[in-house]
């Protein structure tokens, strides 16, 4: 049987998925974990790790010898700087490692500040892009960022493993600051940027949505188990993918709870938001994907439901009580120093009041980037249901808070593995010829639970956001140290 391979290099694991490009079943799966090292804001990954758990995660699969094509799509904005011979010279940055955020604030302010940013490039600088982490890199490791040959995204240091071609995506150069979505290029104002100093000869070329970057070479494809020679799709990042992965048509939103969260929507115009709370994204399909995200989500909220004993559903009904749950900073809104807080606390509050509060603090950050997507894009279409996918869309809890905060209904896709899935769309569309949303439309990935919507909480929006104003300046950045 001929079958595509989709592939997701996430912060936490590698997974693949074999399918029939016909129907879109997919008929195995693979997956092999990461290792993530780092303290405070550190978080870091040999790249090696990467292309070992590839291997294992198609070993598994049992299908290697059947696969025709196959695309990667990857952790967004991890830094990755390689040798001469496309070694790396370090461990990567991932896109959550925060220790750039003083950087990114110079950066923010400089070349007309963030209207400038938000105009020219789309997107104003924070800490999780990758530019911000050359700077850093600049900065603090000189030898290192002048001993750098090439500079990759993570999907792209994998795909260059398998093709041998330095080559990137439009949705995945978006996230570097250093691509712009007005000209569809690489901007030489930033390349030059006295922290940047970037030759354009260091990094991908960047393909359009239906280019294939290469085919597999022999010493991938004895490495990998697989057969020389097969296609190999552009890849993306993981939010365009799982984009990709749903086929989503413009207008429709969509909510991810994952380890991190984000909220994004497909539109057919490019943004420029200059609060930085929105970052306008390419999207893998020749569109736009505005797109905000937040650092704590699932994760935040399983480590506080572990604190208090409790399993992560059995949240509250009802409560007064306020967490807003920072607890590695957060991104979204840009508080990178921020730590979590709990308020409203009294003698009769119950633990599983104060896991209720943890959901609501997490989940009215994605609903609120929502609304200011929808202001800085050609908008959320009426009646349209807030897609919900990531590990969280299976929670009860998780559905509950997002219904009753929003109003809106939801949507729950039964397809899981959105992001290896438009991986797999992109594959089987650079074998057919046919753009990879039609091909993920054709495959009916979107299908599945549609609940209804409920009466909006405003009264918990309200309080959240009272307590937020409250303690906004003890969560404040503070200045930027002396360059």
């Amino acid at each position: 049987m001929a079958l595509v391979a989709g592939v997701d290099t996430s912060t936490q694991s590698t997974k693949v998925l074999i399918v029939d490009p016909a129907s879109g079943e997919v008929v195995a799966s693979g997956r092999s974990a990461h290792t993530v090292a780092g303290t405070g804001g550190t978080r870091e990954t040999d790249p090696e790790v990467w292309w070992k758990a590839l291997r294992d995660a198609i070993a598994q699969t049992g299908r290697a010898g059947e696969i025709q094509a196959v695309s990667v799509a990857g952790q967004q904005h991890g830094l990755v700087v390689l040798d001469e011979a496309g070694r790396p010279l370090r461990p990567a940055k991932l896109w959550n490692d925060t220790d750039s955020a003083d950087d990114a604030r110079r950066m923010a302010a400089e070349l007309g500040g963030p209207s400038w940013w938000a105009e020219h490039i789309g997107l104003v600088p924070v800490a999780s892009f990758t530019a911000t982490k050359w700077a850093w890199l600049r900065r603090v490791e000189p030898d290192t960022a002048a001993a750098t040959r090439a500079i990759r995204l993570p999907h792209d240091f994998l795909t260059e493993r398998l093709t041998g071609a330095g080559v990137t995506d439009r949705g995945d150069a978006s996230g570097t600051a250093w691509w712009s979505t007005a000209t569809e290029d690489y901007a030489p104002e930033v390349l030059d940027h006295p922290s940047q100093q970037v030759d354009p000869a260091l990094l991908p070329i960047v393909l359009g949505p239906q280019q294939p970057a290469g085919e597999v070479t022999p010493e991938a494809a004895a490495f990998l188990g697989l057969r020389p020679g097969i296609l190999v799709g552009p890849g993306t990042g993981d939010n365009a993918g799982a984009a990709v992965g749903l086929g989503l048509a413009a207008g429709e939103p969509v909510i991810s709870l994952g380890t991190s969260g984000t909220a994004y929507l497909s539109s057919a115009t490019r943004t420029a938001d200059p609060t930085g709370t929105v970052a306008g994204f390419a999207d893998a399909t020749g569109r736009f994907l505005p797109l905000a995200a937040t650092l704590n989500c699932t994760l935040a909220v399983d480590r506080i439901a572990g604190w208090l004993g409790l399993d992560r559903d059995e949240a509250a009904e009802r409560t007064d009580v306020v967490v807003l749950p920072y607890l590695d900073g957060e991104r979204t809104p840009n508080l990178p120093n921020a730590a979590g807080s709990i308020t409203g606390l009294h003698h009769a509050t119950e633990p599983a009041e104060i896991l209720l509060a943890a959901y609501r603090g997490a989940a009215l950050s994605l609903l609120e980037a929502l609304e200011v997507i929808d202001a800085h894009s050609s908008g959320i279409e009426e009646g349209v249901p807030i897609t919900l996918i990531g590990g969280g869309a299976r929670g009860a809890t998780w559905r509950r808070v997002i219904r009753e905060l929003s109003g809106r209904p939801i949507r729950i896709p039964a397809a899981t593995e959105l992001v290896a899935l438009g991986g797999a769309a992109q594959a089987a569309a650079v074998l057919a010829g046919e753009a990879p949303e039609d091909v993920a439309r054709r495959w009916g990935t979107k299908e599945g639970k549609l609940l209804p919507a409920v009466q909006p909480d405003t009264a918990s929006v309200d309080r959240i956001h009272r307590v937020r104003a409250k303690l906004s300046e003890l969560n404040a950045t503070p200045p930027v140290s002396p360059s």
